[in-house]
């Protein structure tokens, strides 16, 4: 199960999340789950089933957990292929 103390080692994908800040203004505040990640990309489908590319580096997240618990993070921390996510981070 993703926690917050494990969630950095895993894939996104599935998670429910939400631009809470971005360089973009029309991006914050946007949210569904995520579809699908990219080193440089997170694609979330929106509740209308839009599919929307938000970049990591200018965005921050807030994800939902499983667990019903909430994680924000800035994008630059997790802008990395997420095979690569937990190499970089040990």
């Amino acid at each position: 199960m993703r926690t917050k103390q494990n969630i950095l080692y895993h894939t996104f994908i599935g998670l429910d999340a939400e631009v809470i800040n971005s360089s973009s203004r029309e991006l914050v505040g946007k949210k569904g789950k995520i579809i699908d990640e990219t080193k440089n990309l997170i694609v979330i489908e929106s509740e209308r089933g839009k599919e929307i590319k938000i970049p990591k580096t200018s965005c921050a997240f807030c994800f939902n957990l499983e667990d019903g618990t909430n994680f924000s993070i800035s994008g630059e921390k997790i802008a990395f292929r997420p095979e690569e996510r937990a190499k970089k981070l040990m």
